[in-house]
């Protein structure tokens, strides 16, 4: 019996449910905020935090279980392994790596969050949506 094992469906099978947490919680750590539908931001909320949660720890084991969770895309920047610093294009000289959405949740977003004891995210209402009258919400990191 599945007494008290509440937790948001969104209506779809688990796989799907799966993979569309995973492309939200990719996006809010590369854009730092999403506009989504009220109850997928409920749902990634705890979702993204346990990730952030992961990313304070930095260890290679945590490394490796939040790959499970987000999408590991290359953004547009690079970075240097070395120093940490991020570059917006390629230097001469330097050994510089692609900023993928995982390199940056741990250099740069774990970082921000060290010293934070969660609440990493908010979230704010919107209007409805205009087709569907579907109530929006903004999540961003904090």
């Amino acid at each position: 019996m599945r007494h008290q094992c509440n937790s948001n469906r969104l209506s779809r099978p688990k796989d799907q449910r799966d993979a569309l947490l995973r492309s939200l919680a990719t996006e809010l750590f590369l854009h730092g905020e999403i506009t989504t539908t009220i109850s997928k931001a409920k749902a990634l909320k705890p979702y993204a935090e346990e990730i952030i949660t992961l990313a304070k720890r930095g260890d290679l084991h945590a490394r490796r279980q939040a790959a499970k969770y987000i999408f590991d895309v290359e953004t547009s920047n690079f970075v240097d392994n070395v120093t940490g610093e991020i570059f917006e294009s390629e230097q001469e000289g330097k050994k510089l790596v692609p900023l993928t959405v995982l390199r940056k949740l741990f250099c740069e977003i774990g970082k921000q969050y060290e010293n934070r004891n969660g609440g990493y995210t908010r979230i704010y209402h919107l209007p409805p949506r205009r087709g569907d009258a579907a109530e929006m919400a903004i999540i961003q990191l904090v």
